[in-house]
């Protein structure tokens, strides 16, 4: 039956024609790839694609065009994407891993706040990457280059929804055929539905981006330039409710007399329920969830001993609506639940107000004090005005007789189309040991996203008993300050340099203490970096860092000299040089998305770099390179290389080198099954140290547990780790098997 207009009406992007009236027709249609049913002559067509990146407001190189319906149970969405210049870049890919092939993402934002989109993609045979946009999360090359990766917002490809696409490649391109359910997304509770849309697509063989409703980089939000899609009534969402039960068995090996010795543990039993309660609203719960199909985390090399490593969250029940939970400063961390027994999750909208609550149970291997943890995590956040958002944190940790609870609030509001403002305020209250303790968190941020100049303003502080158990903190007692200018250049079109950016950032960093009593900062840094886009996908990226590092009395605190006297040997405080001034050189490369392979290097030869291992100046080399090959349509290889060594500038012998080679496999048997090989080689080795910048003399380090000093030696670690997976995946679902192994 139809209930809109019988002639396709045409929106095209690039005359502003963005707002889409979509046409309702109750038919049933095959996903295969091919738009060939009836039901496609009266949709809606979107055309008139610009192009976003590398530079924007141009007429995209490749026609596309989008075709758009629904029924009372789904949207339906048709891409037509001419390919005139060069070869369409398609493989047989697991779930999320089309970023190097042609691909459209289709941005819906069901609730037209401009806060947040859902994202589904798909390449030419129609394989999925889907996730969440959300403003504010904007992309930045963070710490080494400073502001030169500032494009748009990121999508976080964390979600898995429940939609079908399927896609075929042709003489003049590729076709690629999605429908959304509504029971797979989450709506305004209202009969007459206006929500934001914006589509995408990826063009590997020259590296573009297209959009269809066009936008500007210079702005301060993407998602408020998007089109919108009207005259959506009558939509039927249906019972929303997944049941996924589990069951694990373990079998330990371990080597005995003769061979291997095998023991198995009693069979485990689980369940993830997913539960809409409302169109905007989801309740989830797991009980002794499963995560053994979640691939092991990449290796990282430690830059800064004093800073810890983040590793992104990767468990299913736990990722699914973690876009709710975003927070400044990662207030919130769900991996600090290691083993759980139990969790219950609310996730959504309501009343203009995003939901996220969380709470947990985790066993007793993650206590301290011989129980089970229990957590609780509150993320609230509002529409106060037109772009200006607020929102609360609340968190709450409790182990025993210990505590940590915290409470935030923050702001964040765009003016002037491409200024924006955040600031964010926290105190800690901690329980520990029958001893109590708070202290405060702040921070504040001006950013302006212009075309060709862009900056970034912030200034952040931790006291030292601020505590987040709850979430993630790379470092506290400190405070930092940023300043980061960037310049953009773009090249006329068709010219072999797209364009030139060059990016000056001036960092401090203050102990607490000496930020409070108005102190210059401990740590300095300069970095002059520059980054050239050549046509066809190349980066190349040069960069020269001027930087003087504080001694840390705090992470030698355990340290010790042996000094060498007359009568014998005695032991003396470890007190470091006061700075040591570094001179580093960065220098990377990015390959195309060609069709096959792509690639990525960086290099970073340091003239002079803190060793902190003796804290003395040294000599610093590190690499970092990925390669992928896709030798057929099926098969993947991925690569990579992360080393690291110092080797001291007295002598010049090494005093530390850490090499991580990573290898992974993977064999898409058919679309939902595939077969994932992992293998990772850890060698590190540390030479004995000694107190090069000064005496000479050998360092001893303190065993907290006896209080006695110990030199120092020389030691070397070699860790094998390998795992495989066997996985079945139709809609986002279960692991059939998985065998892991580690040497």
């Amino acid at each position: 039956m139809l209930q809109g207009p019988t002639e396709p009406a045409i929106y095209s992007g690039i005359a502003g024609a963005v707002e889409v009236r979509v046409p309702h027709f109750e038919a049933l249609i095959a996903v295969d790839g091919a738009l060939d049913e009836p039901v496609w002559n009266g949709a809606a067509v979107l055309t008139g694609f610009s192009e976003y990146a590398p530079a924007d407001g141009r007429p995209a190189e490749d026609s596309t065009q989008v075709l758009v319906w629904y029924s009372a149970t789904a949207i339906y969405f048709g891409v037509r994407a001419f390919e005139t210049h060069g070869a369409v870049h398609a493989s047989l890919a697991d779930r999320d891993k089309i970023a190097t092939d042609d691909n459209v993402q289709i941005l819906i934002d069901t609730f037209n706040d401009h806060r947040q989109a859902l994202v589904f993609g798909a390449n030419p045979f129609g394989v999925q990457a889907d996730g969440t946009l959300s403003e504010g999360m904007q992309s930045r090359i963070a710490g080494l280059t400073g502001n030169l990766g500032a494009v748009r917002d990121t999508v976080d490809l964390s979600a898995d929804f429940v939609y079908e696409s399927k896609g075929r490649v042709t003489d003049y391109g590729y076709e690629v055929e999605i429908r959304i359910p509504f029971k797979s997304i989450r709506y305004q509770p209202r009969n007459e539905q206006i929500w934001g849309l914006s589509i995408l697509r990826q063009v590997q063989h020259s590296g573009y981006l297209d959009t269809w409703a066009p936008a500007r980089r210079g702005s301060a939000s993407f998602l408020a330039q998007s089109g919108t899609l009207t005259g959506l009534t009558g939509l039927r969402r249906g019972l929303v409710l997944d049941v996924t039960p589990e069951t694990t068995e373990r079998v330990d090996g371990a080597p005995a007399t003769p061979g291997w010795r095998y023991e198995a543990g009693n069979p485990q039993l689980g369940a993830t329920v997913r539960w809409g309660v409302t169109n905007n609203l989801t309740l989830g719960g797991t009980a002794n969830p499963d995560f053994s199909q979640v691939e092991a985390d990449a290796g990282q090399i430690s830059f800064d001993p004093r800073v810890a490593l983040f590793f992104p969250e990767k468990r299913p029940f736990f990722l699914e609506g973690m876009e709710y939970f975003d927070t400044p400063n990662r207030l919130i961390y769900t991996r600090r639940l290691l083993r759980p027994v139990g969790a219950l999750k609310l996730t959504g909208k309501t009343a203009g107000t995003t939901v996220a609550a969380l709470l947990g149970l985790d066993d007793r291997s993650a206590s301290v004090s011989g129980s089970e943890p229990a957590y609780a995590m509150v993320r609230l956040r509002r529409d106060v005005r037109d772009r200006v958002t607020g929102g609360i944190v609340l968190t709450d940790k409790v182990d025993g007789d210990d505590y940590n609870r915290l409470a935030a609030a923050d702001v964040r509001f765009v003016f002037g189309r491409i200024y924006t403002v955040a600031v964010q305020g926290a105190e800690s209250f901690t329980r520990a040991a029958g001893a109590a303790t708070s202290g405060p968190l702040w921070e504040a941020s001006l950013d302006r996203n212009g075309r060709s100049v862009g900056a970034h303003y912030s200034l952040s502080a931790l006291h030292p008993d601020f505590q987040d158990q709850s979430g993630f903190i790379a470092r506290a007692g400190i405070a930092s300050g940023t300043v980061d200018h960037r310049l953009t250049l773009y090249g006329r079109r068709g010219a072999a340099l797209e364009s030139w950016t060059g990016d000056l950032l001036l960092f401090g960093r203050w102990d607490y203490a000496r930020f409070v009593r108005g102190l210059p900062p401990t740590d300095r840094e300069l970095h002059v970096n520059s980054a050239l886009r050549l046509r066809g996908g190349w980066v190349l990226g040069a960069s020269v860092f001027f930087e003087s590092f504080g001694y840390d009395p705090g992470l030698y605190a355990s340290y010790a000299v042996e000094r060498r006297t007359p009568a014998g040997t005695d032991t003396v405080p470890f007190v470091g040089t006061p700075h040591i001034a570094n001179l580093d050189l960065v220098f990377s490369a990015t390959t195309p998305q060609f069709a096959r392979f792509d690639a990525n290097l960086l290099v970073l030869p340091a003239i002079q770099d803190e060793n902190f291992f003796e804290w003395a100046p040294a000599r610093v080399l590190i690499v970092n390179g990925t390669a992928n090959w896709r030798p057929t349509e099926q098969l993947r290889v991925a690569a990579s290389y992360v080393a690291q060594q110092y080797v001291r500038k007295t002598d010049g012998s090494t005093v530390g080198m850490r090499r991580i080679p990573r290898l992974k496999v993977e064999y898409q048997v058919a679309r939902p099954l595939f077969v994932r090989l992992v293998g990772q080689y850890d060698a590190q080795f540390q030479d004995s140290l000694r107190d090069d910048s000064r005496t000479n003399d050998p360092i001893l380090i303190r065993d907290p547990a006896t209080n006695t000093y110990t030199r120092a030696t020389a030691r070397a670690s070699n860790d094998l780790r390998v795992d495989w997976l066997l996985s079945y995946q139709p809609t986002p679902g279960t692991v059939l098997s998985r065998v892991t192994a580690a040497a």
